[in-house]
């Protein structure tokens, strides 16, 4: 599992096994969030995970908040590229490691470049680096069960003028590589009053190998928690009917629970065993084929208050 239900849907039920992931986006869109929730969710299995900190930017406090357990965490932070790429061989030729996130390709700095001057040209160094890792480990990475997953950063192309100017570091050799793709955008910052507490995320699976490409999820990760997993099982069961929504009034069974989407999370945060038996009833519908959009996207605080004045009108 990726730790947000939708996501998982998109992804046609999770990450896979055995596989290359890339998960790109630009700074501070929630792909390390999404990469230590996966971890989070293979530790809770019984899983072993690995994290290569090429960018020597892991948090150790907030990786705990998102259920990672640092204590049974294996953390590299090499100096160079070589370095990184040959422990993530090694870690996956042992097979006995679960998931490996390296962060970022864009922080696998090519030895050659290190020891050499600032303002050094370097042209290509890091995609054949990459190129050459990717060919060496991929058969190894079948053959183990390892899911390896790669968070990418986004650069520029100068004088494009159709189509976007965006791509990713390292080369080309990890977009062929990689059974699937996210691509995670910041959409909306999520506030109460004048506070901000967090980010609603849209993640497009740019590429897929093992399930349907293309599809879209949304989700919330709130700062120091990560992925609001109650506010995806609040969506999904909105979309698949299981909670009706009338106006701003979410009810079960005929049941009114709250007023608002943020009262009914707070609603399924008390009510942990209510929130269990919601969440299986909406794998349930699902694993019979419902049909969810696109997009399970929940309305913004906005619209729910203009409803709230329309039904009072009323």
């Amino acid at each position: 599992s990726s730790g947000a239900l939708t996501l998982d849907l998109a992804l046609g039920g999770g990450l896979p096994k055995g596989r290359v992931i890339e998960i790109y986006g630009p700074e501070s869109s929630g792909k390390t969030t999404v990469a230590l929730h996966a971890i989070a969710e293979v530790q809770k299995e019984g899983g072993i995970a690995a994290f290569v900190d090429a960018e020597h930017a892991l948090d150790p406090t907030y990786a705990a908040a998102l259920g990672v357990d640092i204590n049974n965490l294996l953390v590299s932070q090499p100096d160079t590229g070589e370095a990184a790429l040959e422990i993530v061989d090694q870690l996956v030729r042992s097979a006995a490691v679960d998931i490996v996130v390296i962060d970022s390709v864009a922080a696998l700095v090519p030895r050659a470049e290190i020891e050499g001057d600032m303002g050094d040209a370097h042209v290509g160094l890091q995609a054949r680096l990459m190129s050459q890792a990717l060919r060496k480990i991929t058969g190894n990475i079948g053959k183990s069960g390892c899911t390896v997953i790669f968070i990418n950063q986004l650069r520029q192309k100068i004088g494009v003028t159709y189509g976007s100017p965006e791509t990713t570091t390292g080369g080309n050799a990890l977009k062929f590589y990689a059974s699937v793709r996210l691509d995670i955008r910041r959409i909306q910052t999520l506030k109460k009053g004048t506070d901000e507490f967090g980010n609603r995320v849209k993640v497009k699976v740019a590429k897929n190998k093992v399930a349907p490409p293309f599809r879209i999820a949304e989700f919330d990760i709130i700062f120091g928690k990560g992925v609001s997993t109650l506010g995806c099982i609040v969506d999904l069961a909105e979309e698949t009917g299981i909670i009706i929504r009338k106006g701003a009034w979410y009810s079960y069974n005929g049941d009114n629970i709250s007023q608002g989407r943020d009262n009914a999370i707070k609603y399924l945060e008390e009510k942990p065993e209510f929130a269990e038996q919601v969440k299986q009833l909406v794998r349930e519908k699902l694993d019979k084929g419902a049909v969810v959009s696109a997009n399970s996207v929940s309305k913004s605080n906005e619209e729910e208050e203009e409803e709230e004045i329309e039904l009072e009108e009323e």
